[in-house]
């Protein structure tokens, strides 16, 4: 009997994907909010995912050797964030404290995928070494 992954680990990789990128750009927001002009950007991470469950679903089968194995799912639709407080004269729509508290929280829920993802692993684990050890 084969173990199917997706089924034992459902969406959370792909999720871990998503809130991995969304770090970045999270952090590159960090690092440019005294940068002159630079817009602050963002990953809707609930659109990512449904669009990381769409091509799951929907998931194209190599059907030949020679076929090109298309993956998509490192491209995430990096968006410009609304800015919540007034042009500063500089044009930078950076709101450090906002950016602070969007990485940490991104930070907490990739961490619960983490842990959510290593007790499946050690689950399966037990299961295919018999158990009790």
């Amino acid at each position: 009997m084969a173990i199917s992954f997706e089924k034992a680990f459902g969406m959370h990789p792909e999720a871990m994907l998503v809130r991995d990128r969304r770090a970045q750009v999270l952090a590159e927001n960090i690092a440019n909010a005294d940068t002159p002009g630079y817009k602050a950007k963002d990953i809707d991470f609930q659109q990512a995912l449904n669009n990381a469950k769409s091509r799951q679903s929907g998931a194209m089968s190599r059907t030949h050797d020679q076929h090109f194995n298309i993956s998509t799912s490192s491209q995430y639709d990096t968006k410009f964030r609304n800015p919540d407080q007034p042009d500063t004269g500089d044009g930078n729509s950076v709101d450090i404290h906002r950016e602070r508290n969007a990485f940490m929280q991104n930070s907490l829920e990739y961490q619960a995928s983490l842990s959510f993802l290593n007790s499946r692993i050690s689950g399966l684990k037990k299961a295919l070494t018999g158990g009790g050890q």
